[in-house]
């Protein structure tokens, strides 16, 4: 497990400016590049499709350090270090830092991120949903203590639970759509009335996402690479929105499948890998052996898109 870093407290990436929403809350505005322009610029430079997932559990750890929780930061830093030039995106799942009591480990994390990977864009995996007050301050805790470019959410208490997030111009915002869990039929495949013809709940997430609901073009859709028809389908619905795919790996998503249903040319990807790459060695050589899981997954995805 390599050493203790020295942190970083520049901010490369993006400079802050207050500005006041209509509620009265001060709130950062993005005066560069946005968390589109960072995922473009990101996907282009280093030729991927890729999004690590950061999901530490010490019980997988190297063996030298199994167990340890102090010591997730050390091992996030080091798969971001061995595989920040084959991503276009990171997602740390924050109940992974919460659980432990780690989310001063994770403030780390984002800092390390924003000053030794400027380049790729970080996607919070948080899935709030709430509305009123609460979505603010999860809001503030996702880009303003995080720093955070984009967030997961549940929309599911409607667009309410969602406008505090685009109060924060140039963020991003991933609705949970078509989840690639099995017990995601028991909502999402649930017709909206019991009359054939009707959308199916998930199709009608993806038209409010790209229609209505993204005012400012911030909004994103999480749709599981384990239903390929299902993001065509999506795909369909929501031609421009990108698409954070999860479930490539150890949930048995098919990368071809996955770009072909639903990479196009105004329409991107990004296909999320987690414990794949994250524990392809229990050993000492964790960092190097995530870097070649990563490259061969990231070989994968674009043999597919060639």
């Amino acid at each position: 497990m390599p050493g203790r870093r020295r942190p970083c407290r520049s901010r490369p990436r993006k400079h802050l400016d207050a500005v006041v929403h209509g509620t009265g809350m001060v709130l950062p505005k993005i005066t560069d590049m946005t968390f589109l322009d960072m995922l473009r610029d990101a996907t282009t430079r280093n030729d991927s499709l890729l999004c690590v997932g950061l999901d530490p559990e010490p019980t997988r750890f190297p063996e030298s350090v199994r167990g340890e929780a102090h010591k997730i930061y050390d091992f996030c830093a080091a798969i971001v270090d061995a595989t920040a030039d084959l991503v276009c995106a990171f997602k740390p799942q924050i109940a992974y830092f919460a659980a432990h009591r780690a989310e001063d480990q994770l403030e780390r994390l984002m800092q390390h991120m924003r000053c030794n990977a400027p380049h790729v864009p970080v996607i919070l995996d948080a899935k709030r949903g709430d509305i009123g007050s609460t979505a603010e301050q999860y809001a503030k805790e996702a880009f303003e203590r995080y720093g955070a470019d984009a967030v997961t959410l549940s929309p599911f208490m409607g667009f309410d639970s969602i406008e505090p997030y685009l109060a924060y111009h140039g963020k991003g915002a991933f609705l949970l759509c078509r989840t690639s869990n099995p017990g995601g039929d028991d909502l999402q495949a649930q017709r909206l009335a019991s009359v054939e013809g009707q959308p199916l709940l998930y199709e009608h997430v993806a038209r409010q996402a790209q229609g209505p609901w993204n005012k400012n073009g911030q909004l994103g859709l999480v749709v599981g690479a384990t239903y390929p028809q299902e993001i065509e389908r999506v795909r369909a619905l929501a031609p421009t929105l990108p698409l954070l795919i999860p479930g490539v790996g150890a949930q048995g998503g098919d990368a071809a499948a996955t770009v072909r249903a639903g990479l196009r040319a105004d329409g991107p990807i990004i296909v999320n890998s987690s414990r794949a790459v994250l524990y392809a060695s229990s050993g000492a050589d964790f960092a190097a052996a995530a870097r070649n899981a990563a490259q061969a997954t990231r070989a994968a995805l674009n043999a597919a898109r060639a």
